[in-house]
């Protein structure tokens, strides 16, 4: 990547309607709601252009209102659109233990004994906890599920394009 580049990092989705009057429930993928969801943030969609009017929680739910969606039938048709948003490439999030999807992606992944499994292809937001989807290095299309913590992911050095996982299959 160039100095100055940016990449596409997906924030959140838009879930249901919430009330009469056009907010909708928005499944957030961010750890920076606050800084991702500001009145005034712009979303280029699949739908056309989201400007953020405003936001609110709703218990541990956010709750969002759009610029000209003003009730539950044009909320509706919003349902299941991704929010993305342009950030420079080498961003990191405030948290040195957090790492946003598209760092991960592509990364080298070993054991701690150095044997290469593979490579993430993908990474899952689970409500549980998010899951990194690593294809087999030999065949390429196998693929196994890591549970993205620090007790099976000790190492994650994105300088050397590499991550360590911890080898669930010798311990008993």
């Amino acid at each position: 990547m160039t100095a100055g580049s940016t990449v596409e990092v997906v924030v959140g989705r838009i879930g249901r309607p919430h009330g009469v009057a056009g907010a909708v429930f928005v499944d957030v993928r961010t750890d920076e709601p606050e800084r991702r969801f500001a009145a005034g943030t712009v979303f280029e969609t699949v739908r056309g252009r989201l400007e953020l009017e405003s936001t609110r929680w709703h218990g541990r739910r956010l709750v969002a209102r759009f610029v000209g969606v003003a009730d539950r039938n044009q909320a509706a048709a919003l349902s299941g659109v991704e929010l993305t948003l342009e950030v420079p490439a080498d961003e990191r999030p405030d948290d040195e233990e957090e790492f946003y999807d598209h760092q991960l992606l592509g990364l080298d992944v070993a054991l701690q004994s150095g044997e290469r499994i593979g490579t993430v292809v993908e990474v899952l937001h689970l409500p549980s906890q998010d899951l990194l989807v690593v294809a087999d290095s030999t065949s390429g299309t196998t693929e196994r599920l890591v549970p993205f913590v620090r007790e099976l992911v000790p190492t994650v050095d994105l300088a050397a394009r590499r991550l360590v996982v911890v080898d669930q299959s010798s311990e008993g």
